[in-house]
């Protein structure tokens, strides 16, 4: 056997990187991807948050209560206010991917606006909701 073929494979010269994201540009559609990923995971924390307070509300009414005290704070309301932008953007970008499996918005340009689309309408919807219920909290 000769030398080279027992040294290892993981050699620079030998194997090149793939690219990563310090070489590419970010550009729309690939932030919202990963936005999307991102967004998935705090959906599923928010949710076990949910679950929490949907247990406390059927079998512990003092943890209720102060899970409500809890929720009502400035800092309860700023995170059911991520976790609601959260949801509203998963839920518009994935309607895009059901658009994109189906073969419609797959070119550039289309893709880009899309994209738009999802960011603007996500600030939309949140803050449309979070106006009406701020104007029936206060």
């Amino acid at each position: 056997m000769s030398e080279s073929s027992s040294t290892p494979r993981t050699k620079s010269h030998e194997r090149p990187l793939s690219p990563h994201l310090t070489i590419y540009k970010p550009q729309i559609t690939s932030m919202l991807s990963i936005s999307h990923r991102i967004s998935g995971v705090l959906l599923s924390a928010g949710l076990v948050v949910f679950v929490a307070w949907l247990w406390c509300a059927a079998y512990c009414p003092e943890y209720y209560t102060a899970f409500s005290g809890y929720a009502t704070s400035w800092w309860g309301m700023l995170l059911l206010l991520m976790w609601s932008f959260a949801f509203n953007y998963h839920f518009l970008n994935g309607i895009r991917h059901l658009f994109w499996d189906m073969g419609e918005g797959l070119e550039l340009e289309p893709a880009i606006r899309s994209g738009w689309i999802v960011v603007v309408g996500t600030f939309a919807i949140t803050g449309l909701y979070w106006w009406a219920i701020m104007v029936d909290y206060y």
